[in-house]
């Protein structure tokens, strides 16, 4: 069975950086897109980015352009988000998701697998 566990979130200033991880185990990753999501608050779940199988493509929500960055390494088996230029309104808790080989998928149904997440608070 596919498991996935975040790390990396915490407390970090507007303006700020954090880099999460999600190390992936139970199958072979380098079959399965994977996609961040995150969740704030009183908010219903999102989109934030995802990342082909093979890591050529990559595919980000609107907001999320030109201040977060996904990769991924298939020799270690796992998927990153960098953050840069954090706002307030980043903050909620992002969870990794695994998916299908064949696409980037940026909607939660596309994805077969969670982690449990990791915090991120942009607060001054």
């Amino acid at each position: 069975q596919v498991q996935l566990v975040e790390s990396g979130g915490g407390l970090a200033q507007p303006g700020g950086s954090l880099r999460l991880s999600c190390v992936f185990s139970g199958r072979t990753f380098s079959r399965y897109s994977m996609g961040w999501f995150r969740q704030a608050p009183g908010k219903e779940r999102e989109f934030v980015s995802a990342i082909s199988a093979g890591g050529a493509r990559t595919s980000y929500a609107d907001s999320e352009k030109g201040r977060f960055t996904i990769s991924r390494d298939n020799a270690k088996n796992t998927v990153y988000l960098q953050m840069n230029s954090l706002k307030p309104e980043d903050t909620a808790v992002y969870c990794c998701a695994a998916g299908g080989p064949l696409a980037v998928y940026i909607r939660i149904n596309d994805y077969d697998y969670w982690g449990q997440g990791t915090q991120v608070t942009v607060s001054s």
